[in-house]
């Protein structure tokens, strides 16, 4: 129990630096870049998967062949 006292403690602290960075232009910048990124990485998956899924789909080994 008293470790997630502490985790939560953990996670508000974060919120609250969190914040305070994002007021600054510095801080702004650095949590846009790691959108931007975080964005990427997304769109990198989703296109590997679904290129995956269709090259599964032309083989006839896709969930409706099964």
């Amino acid at each position: 129990m008293k470790s997630i006292v502490w985790f939560a403690v953990g996670v508000a602290a974060g919120f609250v630096a969190a914040h305070q960075l994002n007021q600054t232009k510095q801080g702004r910048e650095f949590f846009s870049s790691i959108d931007a990124k975080a964005r990427a990485f997304g769109k990198a998956i989703a296109e590997g998967y679904h290129e995956r899924d269709a090259e599964l789909r032309a083989e006839g080994d896709g969930p409706a062949a099964r």
